[in-house]
């Protein structure tokens, strides 16, 4: 048994990210308005707090391109850096599977949070579903000098 504050990041399905992405993201909406094309063919990570799935993302590749959709922190566990730690884990894993960039639609309330990683607001602020966004973005290939 792990102690009392370990966390795991393991691969996950679809279907185990879903609850999660409705309880935090879309919990007025249905449960299918949480569902995205292309789950069936994207890589889904879950951070696990004592064996809890507390935390989602889900990346969908395009060629040399990675997409974040649908990255989710149960709301008692925002703010400890859990969902800092799964996005370095994916980061990471893209940079070492030669991934060359990084980009999502971030909710406006946090863009703060995805310019830690680097990432920056390309464009001007759009609405999705009545939420406020930017797309951000980030280039993963090494810098040389």
């Amino acid at each position: 048994m792990r102690n009392g504050k370990e966390m795991e990041i393991r691969s996950i399905s679809s279907d185990e990210a879903l609850p999660i992405r409705h309880e935090v993201l879309w919990p007025n909406k249905p449960l299918q308005f949480c569902k995205v094309d292309g789950d069936e063919t994207a890589k889904h990570y879950g951070a696990y707090l004592n064996d809890e799935l507390v935390s989602v993302a889900s990346i969908y590749m395009d060629g040399r391109v990675a997409r974040l959709r649908k990255f989710a922190t149960v709301v008692v566990f925002q703010g400890r850096g859990i969902g800092s730690k799964l996005i370095t884990h994916i980061l990471n894993e893209l940079v070492n599977n030669g991934a060359e960039s990084f980009w999502c639609d971030a909710r406006a309330t946090a863009v703060g949070f995805y310019k830690q990683f680097g990432m920056e607001s390309q464009g001007t602020e759009f609405i999705k579903s009545e939420v406020s966004y930017f797309k951000m973005d980030v280039s993963l290939i090494p810098v040389t000098i």
